[in-house]
């Protein structure tokens, strides 16, 4: 099992950009797909962001591409959400999670099996 904590989030005007971070402890962050969802008051929790296992590769939902970027440091232990041109209907808790399923890159929201608490994500008009 990983242990995954978020840290980064805040308030912010529309226009400008926050940097997401997600520190992972225990084994095997290396190899797991990564991702970044959000839950906004009221609605389900959606796909944000995802990324390889080797960074090689990354997804993003429409709303967000172009503006928003994944990245990882496995040497870190740590996954990055780069989130510029906010908007305020980006407001959300934003959570970063794990799909540990083995050579698993399914972005599915059940497929990830461990989650952070969250970071609060507030984006002002």
């Amino acid at each position: 099992q990983v242990t995954l904590v978020e840290s980064g989030g805040g308030l912010v005007q529309a226009g400008g950009s926050l940097r997401l971070s997600c520190a992972a402890s225990g084994r095997g962050f290396s190899s797991y797909t990564m991702g970044w969802f959000r839950q906004a008051p009221g609605k389900e929790r959606e796909f944000v962001a995802g990324i390889s296992w080797t960074g090689s590769s990354t997804y993003y939902t429409a709303p967000v591409s172009g503006r928003f970027t994944i990245s990882r440091d496995n040497a870190k232990n740590t996954v990055y959400l780069q989130m510029n041109s906010l908007k305020p209907e980006d407001t959300a808790v934003y959570y970063c999670a794990a799909n540990q399923i083995s050579g698993s890159t399914s972005l599915k929201v059940n497929d990830f099996g461990s989650w952070g608490h969250g970071t609060q994500v507030t984006v002002s008009s």
